[in-house]
């Protein structure tokens, strides 16, 4: 039972739980994933989400990333001007990396928190949604990864079908890992070229594996 035991600020917690982190190239199906996990569910939180909470208006992020980009990084509400953001940072990889150190720490806090939140709540198991699990060491925070991944073809039909620019799928692309080496570091690849159908057989036969550990 002692091993089971987690203390945080003064807190003890006697409740195991496995956080399973999700992750996968640009348009190969995370997001499915995740709405697949919360039928199951399996509480979950998308670092995507958290991304956009921490940069509205009021939050210290969004000053930092004013004083870095200037105010061009604003739209006339007042909100972050994604698009223009996108464009300078991902032709920019100083400004990229100077954009995520101010984002990456308070995002790591936040779904940190959730899932210490969870675990006192009795959750056997959780997943966090990270498109940057490895690149940002994340994984040594969960008990496993599992990597969503698609052919590149099927990857580049999706993301021109939302529109994307096939320069700005490769300045994308360019800022994260290579699906084989995020694969290669996972302890799962559920494989989404088919359908919905298939993609959720694959999840639950990660979730039967990780049950199997807490049971």
């Amino acid at each position: 039972m002692e091993e089971n035991l987690v203390v945080h600020r003064g807190f003890l917690y006697a409740a195991p739980m496995l956080v399973l982190g999700v992750t996968g190239g640009i348009g190969m199906g995370k997001s499915m994933s995740a709405e697949l996990l919360r039928r199951r569910n399996v509480p979950v939180v998308d670092t995507d989400v958290i991304a956009r909470e921490v940069v509205e208006p009021g939050e210290p992020a969004l000053e930092e990333i004013v004083a870095t980009l200037g105010k061009a990084a604003l739209d006339p509400s007042g909100h972050l001007h994604r698009a223009e953001v996108a464009r300078r940072v991902f032709s920019n990889p100083s400004l990229r990396e100077k954009l995520e150190a101010i984002l990456h720490p308070r995002i790591r806090e936040r779904w940190l928190a959730q899932t210490l939140a969870w675990r006192s709540q009795g959750h056997r198991l959780a997943a966090v949604i990270i498109p940057l699990l490895f690149e940002t060491h994340a994984e040594k925070e969960c008990n496993a990864t599992a990597c969503v991944a698609c052919s590149p073809q099927t990857q580049q039909s999706r993301l021109l079908a939302r529109g994307w620019t096939p320069e700005q799928i490769s300045q994308r692309l360019a800022a994260q890992w290579p699906t084989s080496k995020k694969v290669e570091g996972a302890d799962f690849l559920i494989w989404t070229e088919s359908c919905i159908d298939v993609h959720a057989a694959q999840l639950q036969r990660v979730l039967q594996a990780l049950s199997e550990q807490v049971s």
